[in-house]
């Protein structure tokens, strides 16, 4: 029996464990990323390590969250990173560089090689052949000090790929049939490996719009094999050096297959608020559109920008719609400049975007009240736009473009033939804009520049005997990591200051939390399926630890979010009976008895409700690894202990 693609880069990068489904398994990490609203406390936990140069073959840290400088904090933080780099070994890329998973692809990735960033659509790189993953901060700290990167050895999922896409059908909505089948917790504890005689039809950036939207199944990643058209792809960016052929072996056995004919589908979109909620276009009907947005890490590549142009030439958007484009990189930005594609936009009305994240993570571009807004993003979260009762739908750029000009969601397909885009065999590569790190020789003399928000990593301690504390929380299923901590242009900021950022912890759920936390001092959290699922963002984990939570019990977790507790020496624990989640009201009294004892010998965990008297079995679920992690109080307290 032979390895699927993904199991092949496991076995070639495994330190430690098995490649036994649902055992952990540590891997070797290649190349490491970070991006500025998730890299400040990434780099303080690094320094916190004490690894004075990073030991990956290569790590990178963008700028592009976190872009709008409206006051002194982004500007901070960005030249913290930038002195970090210098001193420890990281290439820095710059503001109005792009987006980091775009620039990644571009310039850095490379097939076959491992990849984690403190980004969840990391698996942005999977389009290439990378094995890529989105993780915490302190999981990328650690491995750029040399450390193994754990996760839980996932199934395999493969997506047999059958035909060729139809004129005005797009990657996009690949991934959104995907979506449509399997759901936002239907790729948990899978990757998702795409093959089958489809795989050569679609183009580099199409490839990584699927892998990049994975992130949207829960899934651990999503991966192509690296073929031809990865091979011209590489050589048009003056890497074919750099470039492998990776394929399953002919006789890999998967976990699950699903079937997909590319011509059979039509155009689609994801409805408020979940990337899974989609239907056709012609399905949704003509409803008047408020809003277009193009861009972010999942369709801003050159390719969808020349298409985006083409529909756009010589035609006005529709008086009663805003439409906003941000290419992914600077390289698409001059490309667009120097053939002429921009100018088109330019005259069409559309308003041009710096290469950053923008609208994607609510900074800027939030639409009218419950405006529509058609947007190519990976994720429309109910409020994450920035406006509450926005209602946002995730498209492909054509279907974007288009209903921008007829001011109603319109099915692309009626627009008659669409554009012919050709791509050039060559890529305009200009680095000028990424700054390589100090010599090692000189790196002592490199001072690292902190500026007053900017807050260290929150205290944490060993686990106690015994928990006992009040719910100061209840929710329901599907919680996201932007409910926890929400992102946007006045949150963001403050993405260094914990204390600051904790009095938004939950304030969209409950917005008393953080002060009844503060009252409290300490306490409990109780949530549904899939708890956490969203962005790999940490601070959904320090903000909770900051203001005292011990332990968040749930029926499920996402992959990333239960790391990111692990990491933080909070206790994440499951219903053994779902049905026990009914058994608990906010302000009831809990107890974990003897808790540090029971991980310590494998023991059963039993949750009291002292204010019912029920006795509540739950699930841990831990490795030895993650045990020793938690009793430590986190991963940073277990990794100063054991070097």
């Amino acid at each position: 029996m032979g390895d699927t693609l993904a199991q092949k880069l496991i076995r070639s990068h495994l330190v430690s464990g098995n490649m036994v489904v649902g055992e952990e398994i540590g891997l070797k990490i290649d190349q490491t990323l970070t991006q500025d609203a998730t890299g400040t406390m990434a780099y303080l936990e690094f320094e916190a390590i004490g690894v004075p140069r990073v030991r990956t073959e290569r790590s990178v840290a963008y700028i592009d969250h976190n872009t709008l400088q409206t006051g002194f904090e982004n500007a901070d933080d960005h030249r913290y990173i930038q002195t970090v780099c210098k001193k420890h070994g990281l290439y820095f890329s710059r503001p109005g560089n792009g987006i980091c998973h775009q620039v990644h692809l571009e310039r850095f990735g490379i097939p076959g090689k491992t990849l984690i960033g403190s980004d969840s659509h990391t698996p942005t790189g999977g389009g290439i052949g990378m094995l890529a993953f989105g993780a915490g901060g302190l999981d990328v700290a650690v491995a750029m000090g040399g450390g193994t990167y754990y996760i839980t050895m996932p199934r395999m999922v493969r997506i047999n790929l059958t035909g060729k896409l139809s004129p005005w059908v797009a990657a996009k909505d690949v991934i959104l049939e995907v979506l449509r089948r399997m759901s936002v917790k239907g790729g948990v504890g899978k990757i998702v490996e795409y093959g089958g005689e489809g795989v050569a039809t679609l183009s580099v950036p199409e490839r990584a719009t699927i892998t990049n939207m994975g992130a949207e199944l829960g899934a651990s990643t999503s991966i192509f094999p690296s073929d031809e058209v990865t091979r011209a792809f590489m050589k048009a960016q003056g890497r074919e050096a750099d470039w492998v052929a990776l394929q399953p072996d002919a006789d890999a056995v998967y976990d699950e297959v699903i079937d997909i004919d590319l011509s059979a589908l039509k155009p689609l979109a994801a409805c408020p608020h979940s990337p899974d909620a989609v239907k056709s276009v012609e399905e949704i009907g003509a409803i008047p559109v408020d809003q277009c947005c193009i861009g972010s890490c999942t369709n801003s590549s050159l390719m969808d920008m020349l298409k985006v142009a083409a529909i756009l030439k010589g035609k006005t958007v529709h008086p009663n719609v805003s439409l906003s484009i941000a290419p992914g990189s600077k390289q698409v930005y001059n490309m667009l400049a120097a053939n002429g594609a921009l100018a088109d936009l330019i005259a069409a009305g559309a308003r041009i975007l710096e290469c950053a994240c923008g609208p994607c993570i609510g900074m800027g571009q939030s639409p009218n009240s419950k405006g529509v807004s058609l947007r190519t993003f990976n994720r429309n979260f109910e409020g994450r736009s920035g406006t509450a009762d926005g209602q946002v739908y995730l498209v492909s750029p054509e279907t974007a473009a288009v209903s921008a000009l007829t001011g109603v969601f319109t099915d692309p397909r009626t627009m008659g033939e669409p554009p012919v885009i050709h791509m050039p065999d060559s890529f305009l590569v200009n680095d000028n804009m990424i700054v390589a790190p100090a010599a090692e020789e000189d790196m002592d003399s490199v001072e690292i520049v902190r500026g007053p928000n900017i807050k260290p990593f929150p205290k944490t301690a060993p686990l106690s005997d015994s928990i006992t504390a009040n719910v100061l929380l209840k929710v329901e299923d599907n919680i996201t990591t932007d409910h926890i901590m929400p992102a946007g242009a006045k949150i963001l900021p403050l993405r260094s200051n914990i204390p600051a950022i904790s009095e938004h912890c939950f304030v969209r759920c409950d917005p008393e939390f953080p002060a009844r936390c503060h009252r409290e001092g300490t306490g409990f959290i109780i949530g549904g399926a899939n708890y956490g699922q969203g962005s790999s963002r940490e601070h959904a984990a320090l903000a909770p630890l900051y203001l005292g939570i011990k332990a968040v019990i749930v029926k499920s977790f996402a992959r990333i979010h239960v790391a990111n507790l692990i990491n933080a020496g909070i206790l994440p624990l499951t219903f053994r009976n779902e049905a026990d989640y009914d058994k608990i009201s906010l302000g009831d009294r809990l107890s974990l008895p003897d808790v540090r004892r029971r991980l310590q010998n494998g023991e059963e965990v039993v949750l009291k409700n002292e204010t019912t008297g029920d006795e509540i079995p739950l699930n841990t679920g831990f490795s030895e690894r993650q045990i020793a992690m938690l009793l430590a109080g986190g991963l940073l307290d277990y990794t100063r202990e054991n070097g």
